[in-house]
């Protein structure tokens, strides 16, 4: 049981928002023409003057970022339209070297939107632009921190949610959809492992019927993981320390991976600390409704539309829930439906169930494995026209995983399903001889003792005999 599913912590209900964090997929960086595609770079080698805050500098605005940024308002079911504008936000630390971030304060990109997670609709407050700080990297045990002004300046959307999540588990599912939005719609990688999807979570507990309770942020989870189970914690320490009768401060925490806890990091700022004025060398955008309807109707494919368009193909609900929120996976699958005979049921068993206990054990992703949407879809193709059957589709699988065409290995080793009957029939008759018990047992009554026979009859005929064909002409012989 979790923390946060204790029966002291059902006494409390937790109020849960988050502010999440995406690198824009843009070719320079958010206010320069410095290179933005730093990932894998030596540190300090994607700068130039504005990045490193030298004096003299002015920023000049990356249009593709607010292109993407409209874009991403739009799927948010935000408001987007009117006048936008930059402001400083002051602060003093080393990965700052500006001493301050270009951000928005009142008037952001997106604002007053919404998406639906479990049937419940959770408020988007809202979704600004804003141009990320350096990376500071800490030796162990050494006496000194080293800074990476790589990241510097990349563009980001900040987003920013209503307090409206009231589980771990409903914020981790949100999270998913968002990912999967942004990749959607290619606004960005939304790849936490490489920082590109960076999360902060506010939480708060209170009785039920009482007013909420003190917030406490959480700063700079790396994984939907590491979000849920920062909230867990955080949930019951704060549940254990209001039934002791303490009080929750508002600090800003830190989260622990390897104890799984969180820690103080300092006291929360304000409004005020940031000291927020107009940026000066930024003149304020007029979003027109023109601009909307150029962005719009560039927008791609959005995971609820495909989620409705699967299900209409009859796809599985669960299935399309699955497949319509991991964007590899679901291009796989649409790739993989322009084949002839594509059947998308069959399609999305064989991708969630062989095919990703494969890659899970190769710890492999589809998307760098040999497996082509063509080949699944032939393999899956010959197991319907009953050219092999699902053992040997199974067997061939890890083949097609490092690039093989099935077709190609089916008739290089001579696969294909045995129908002759006269071959079949011998091969039963033969089980039938050597098992007369379980032939007695059948005619008896107990069908089960078929099994007996099924399984050498297979075995005759290596795997080649179509089992249903096997079945069909063994209750025949058996006189069932």
């Amino acid at each position: 049981m979790s923390q946060a599913a204790s029966p002291t912590a059902q006494q409390y209900q937790a109020v849960i928002g988050l502010e999440v964090h995406l690198h824009l997929n843009t070719r320079t960086k958010m206010f320069s023409a410095c290179r933005a595609d730093y990932v894998g770079a030596e540190p300090n080698t994607y700068t130039d003057p504005l990045t490193l805050g030298l004096p003299g500098t002015m920023p000049s605005l990356n249009r593709q970022a607010v292109d993407l940024a409209i874009m991403f308002g739009l799927a948010l079911h935000c408001d987007v339209e009117g006048f936008t504008q930059f402001h400083r936000k002051n602060y003093y630390y080393p990965d700052a070297p500006k001493n301050y971030q270009i951000s928005q304060y009142d008037r952001p990109i997106a604002r007053s939107g919404w998406l639906e997670v479990d049937g419940e609709r959770i408020g988007i407050t809202r979704a600004h632009l804003e141009d990320d700080a350096g990376k500071l990297m800490h030796p162990t045990y050494a006496p000194y921190s080293l800074l990476d002004l790589n990241r510097a300046g990349m563009p980001l959307i900040e987003m920013v949610t209503e307090p409206d999540i009231r589980t771990p588990e409903q914020a981790r599912r949100f999270l998913t959809l968002v990912r999967a939005i942004a990749q959607s719609l290619g606004v960005s990688d939304a790849n936490p492992e490489e920082g590109k999807m960076r999360c902060d979570v506010n939480v708060s507990v209170h009785r039920p019927g009482t007013p909420f309770g003190t917030k406490v942020e959480v700063k700079n989870l790396n994984s939907f993981r590491s979000v849920q189970r920062a909230l867990e914690y955080e949930i019951a320490r704060q549940t254990r320390t209001l039934q002791a009768g303490g009080r929750i401060t508002q600090d800003t925490m830190g989260w622990d991976e390897g104890g799984q806890k969180t820690f103080v990091m300092r006291t929360k700022e304000g409004e005020a600390d940031y000291r927020y004025f107009p940026e000066p060398d930024l003149p304020p955008l007029n979003i027109t409704p023109e601009w909307i309807e150029r962005v719009r109707s560039s927008m791609p494919e959005l995971p609820a539309h495909k989620r409705a368009r699967y299900v209409e193909a009859g796809l599985r609900d669960a299935d399309a829930d699955l497949i319509s929120v991991d964007v590899p996976l679901s291009r796989f699958l649409d790739a993989a439906l322009q084949q002839p005979g594509a059947d998308i049921q069959r399609l999305a068993n064989w991708l969630l169930t062989d095919v990703a206990g494969l890659l899970a054990a190769r710890e492999l992703t589809l998307d760098r494995s040999g497996l082509t949407p063509e080949h699944l879809a032939a393999l899956v193709r010959l197991v319907g026209e009953g050219t092999i059957s699902g053992k040997m589709a199974k067997e061939l699988l890890p083949e097609l995983l490092d690039g093989a065409d099935p077709q190609a290995l089916v008739q290089q080793r001579g696969l294909s399903v045995v129908t002759d009957t006269a071959a079949i029939e011998a091969a039963i008759d033969a089980a039938m001889q050597a098992n007369p018990k379980a032939v007695e047992q059948v005619r008896g009554g107990n069908l089960k003792a078929a099994n007996a026979l099924f399984g050498p009859v297979m075995r005759a005929m290596n795997g080649q005999a179509g089992p249903e064909l096997v079945r069909q002409l063994l209750n025949q012989k058996l006189g069932l």
